[in-house]
């Protein structure tokens, strides 16, 4: 695995970042979303990043080829919870479970600090196992559980909010 690459999304990568998100939605691992997005239906989604202070980065490889994007929105809308953001990492299918996801939570880790934020959570299911080791390596650790708050195919899943102070 070579060096990557982070930018900021552009409107013209938001079909690529809707393909990718898609792609995740039949594993029943990843999303709530049962059935694929619109690129219209993610601009609102788009719009409320900004390279300020809520980053939304389309990861290149050292060909620059698109593998993946990961963003920082914000936990809730109320001021006082303006240093702690939801991070979500999406990779293509063909470059997951080939360490990108390490590179990138470090990459999030290193910059957090530049965005103003104090605090990263994510959002995982339960039953998405590689998911949750990826952050605990981190040392991300279980700051709540929401039990059976989504149903996926018929099947009541839990969702995990791992959360890691990062300053």
């Amino acid at each position: 695995m070579g060096k990557l690459k982070f930018r900021n999304a552009e409107r013209a990568d938001l079909h690529k970042i809707v393909e990718i998100y898609n792609s995740t939605i039949a594993s029943r691992m990843v999303t709530a979303d049962v059935e694929n997005v619109s690129v219209e239906s993610k601009q609102k989604w788009f719009d409320e990043h900004n390279p300020e202070t809520r980053p939304l980065w389309i990861v290149e490889d050292e060909d620059s080829q698109v593998i993946g994007w990961v963003s920082f929105s914000s936990f809730h809308e109320r001021p006082a919870y303006s240093g702690t953001v939801e991070v979500s990492i999406y990779l293509d299918e063909s470059c997951r479970g080939k360490g990108y996801g390490k590179t990138i939570l470090q990459y999030c880790i290193d910059n957090a600090g530049r965005f103003g934020v104090n605090n990263l959570v994510a959002l995982i299911f339960l039953h998405n196992e590689p998911s949750l080791k990826l952050f605990r390596h981190f040392g991300f650790e279980d700051w709540g559980k929401l039990p059976d708050v989504a149903v996926l195919d018929g099947v009541e899943r839990s969702l995990i909010i791992l959360g890691r102070r990062v300053i």
